[in-house]
C-alpha cells in the first residue's frame, strides 16, 4: 500500500499540512494544490492513485474538478475522496452522482481519513486488478481504452467501451436498460432507453462476427442486456 501518490486538494493551508504529515507518516507521496485549476493540471501531468478533494475551492470548485477528472478518459478512473465542510446527505448525492468514490466531513478524524483512503485504493486495485480481458478473437485493455479484434484495433468511442467494459465485467448478469443508461450516461438521460439499444447495436457491430446473431451481448426481452462468454 505504501509508496502511492495521493494528490491533496484543499485551500485550507493548514488542513493540506495536517493530511499531508500523516498520508506521508503513513509511507504515501503526497502532492498539492489549493486551487481546482492546480488540482486539474496536476491529476493530469503527475497521475495520482487517489485524489482527496475539498469541494469549497476557489476558481473551479471541487464538483467540477471532479466532473472534469470522470470525462478526461486518460484519468477517468482515477479514484476521488471528497473533503467539505458540508454535510447535508444532498451535498454528498451530488458528490457521489458525480463519481466521487467516498465522502467525509470537516472536522475529521485523521485516523479516519488514512483508513479511508487505504481502503479506497484496495478496492481499485481489487477492481482493476484485471486490467486485460481476452475472449475467443478479442482483447480487451481496460486501463488503456483498447480493444483489439483479429489482431486489429477496434475503434469504439468512449460511451461504447464504458458500455462494453460494464457488461464484461458483470458477466452473466443481467444489466437494465436504465442501470446502464444511468452509469454511462448519467441521471439527465433518464428515460431515454433507446441510447443504450442505439449503442448496444453500433457496439454489436464492431466486436460480434455476426451482429445479427450475437454471441456476447445477448438481449433479455423488455428488460436489458448480457454479456455470455464461457471461456476463461
Amino acid at each position: 500500500m505504501s509508496g502511492e501518490k495521493i494528490l491533496i486538494v484543499d485551500d485550507e493551508e493548514h488542513i493540506l499540512e495536517l493530511i499531508k504529515f500523516n498520508l506521508e507518516n503513513n509511507g504515501f507521496k503526497v502532492i498539492c494544490a489549493n486551487n481546482g485549476n492546480d488540482a486539474l493540471k496536476l491529476a493530469k501531468n503527475e497521475v495520482p492513485q487517489l485524489v482527496l478533494l475539498d469541494l469549497m475551492l476557489p476558481g473551479i470548485d471541487g464538483y467540477d474538478v471532479c466532473r472534469e477528472i470522470r470525462r478526461d478518459q486518460s484519468i477517468s478512473t482515477m479514484p476521488v475522496i471528497m473533503i467539505t465542510a458540508k454535510g447535508e446527505e444532498l451535498d454528498k448525492i451530488l458528490g457521489l452522482e458525480l463519481g466521487a468514490d467516498d465522502y467525509i466531513t470537516k472536522p475529521f478524524s485523521v485516523r479516519e481519513l488514512v483508513a479511508r483512503v487505504k481502503a479506497v485504493l484496495r478496492r481499485t486495485k481489487t477492481q482493476y486488478m484485471d486490467k486485460i480481458y481476452n475472449f475467443d478473437n478479442i482483447y480487451i485493455d481496460f486501463q488503456k481504452h483498447e480493444i483489439v479484434k483479429d489482431n486489429k484495433k477496434v475503434d469504439l468511442t468512449l460511451k461504447e467501451f464504458e458500455l462494453l467494459q460494464i457488461l464484461v465485467r458483470n458477466k452473466g448478469r443481467v444489466m437494465t436498460r436504465d442501470f446502464l443508461l444511468d452509469k454511462v450516461w448519467g441521471y439527465e438521460y433518464v428515460g431515454e432507453t433507446r441510447t443504450v439499444d442505439v449503442h448496444i447495436r453500433h457496439l454489436r457491430q464492431k466486436i460480434e462476427n455476426d451482429d445479427k446473431n450475437p454471441q456476447y451481448i445477448e438481449t433479455i426481452r423488455g428488460i436489458g442486456y448480457r454479456f455470455n462468454y464461457d471461456g476463461e
